[in-house]
């Protein structure tokens, strides 16, 4: 049995620079970082001709079927088919956060059904490659309105600044930081769940319509990645990094009427009076996770003010995926 593990990721900063549809023609970046909250693909050769299906497939629900192409599950139909496996194999999904709530769950399972396919075909792929592949797929193949930070952050891992130069040159920046900052960071920040699950291709559709009038903003928004790195490898406050959470959650809000609404603006200002310096909704909006930036003398008054509202406990630079049995 093959079994991989691939990390979520939260991006702080350069959110919406990370569309070919902008970098084609300015630089884009991004900072943000894997968590060490995971979608795990396990996988199995079968022999079909015992069984009266060909491929099993259990995620939230179970499918067996004869052809590659009775799949209902599109991701796994459109892979498969892209790797050329179309019997004798058993694939079990398992994740520790939801789907569609902004933690680049999508390029997650996508990244790491090609990194466990790979391996049951008895092939290695680089980070390079698993990255640019899940790019390929999903863009490509399966047409889906995505940008490119969140495959670099399950292929890759870490807490890095990504550059994107253009769709073929991506370039992965560690992010140095010091251990007792590191322990600092993971103290001070604080994820929220609002509820709600969507699709981001919806709202990441409305934004790409807006590109070029939105492109000032995403200019400020990718300034903000230069001055989040200056603080995560500075001797200064940590705490200014909450303070440049809230001016990309503002630069954010002016992407799209879409990407926040009264529920959300109502969490993030309860947040802000009870401890919280900043934060932001992350992927592309309209719901999911919600992560603020909270001193740790302040943490607890927040947990009372949101009592109502699950978190979820984690911490960043986190392993890119791998297979952890084989």
């Amino acid at each position: 049995m093959i079994i991989c593990q691939t990390p979520f990721r939260v991006s702080f900063f350069g959110g919406g620079t990370d569309w070919p549809e902008f970098f084609s023609e300015h630089r884009g970046a991004v900072l943000g970082t894997a968590i060490d909250k995971y979608v795990f693909h396990a996988a199995a050769h079968f022999p079909s001709q015992l069984f009266d299906y060909s491929i099993r497939l259990a995620y939230r629900k179970v499918e067996r079927v004869q052809s590659v192409d009775d799949i209902e599950h599109v991701p796994f139909r459109a892979i498969l088919k892209d790797f050329g496996i179309d019997r004798d194999i058993e694939i079990d999904l398992m994740a520790d956060l939801p789907s569609f709530s902004g933690i680049g769950s999508s390029s997650s399972f996508t990244v790491g059904l090609i990194n466990t396919l790979a391996a049951f075909q008895g092939r290695f792929l680089s980070k390079h490659d698993l990255c640019h592949a899940a790019i390929r797929i999903e863009r490509e193949v399966l047409k889906e309105s995505v940008g490119c930070q969140d495959q670099v952050f399950a292929a890759f891992g870490g807490l890095n600044v990504v550059e994107f130069r253009g769709l073929h040159d991506i370039v992965v920046d560690r992010v140095v930081i010091n251990p007792s900052r590191l322990e600092e960071l993971n103290a001070s920040l604080h994820l929220v769940f609002t509820g709600v699950t969507r699709r981001a291709g919806d709202v990441e559709r409305d934004k790409m319509a807006r590109i070029r009038q939105t492109a000032p903003v995403l200019h400020e928004m990718l300034k903000l990645v230069e001055c989040g790195h200056a603080v995560l490898t500075g001797a200064g406050p940590l705490s200014a990094l909450g303070h440049l959470l809230h001016k990309a959650w503002c630069e954010k809000k002016a992407l799209s009427p879409r990407v926040s609404n009264d529920e959300i603006d109502q969490l993030y200002n309860l947040a802000m009076q009870h401890g919280a310096l900043g934060g932001k909704l992350l992927g592309a909006g309209g719901g999911g996770f919600m992560l603020f930036f909270v001193p740790p003398d302040r943490q607890q008054r927040l947990r009372t003010a949101l009592a109502s509202y699950p978190t979820v406990d984690f911490k960043v630079n986190a392993p890119g995926s791998h297979i952890v049995h084989s």
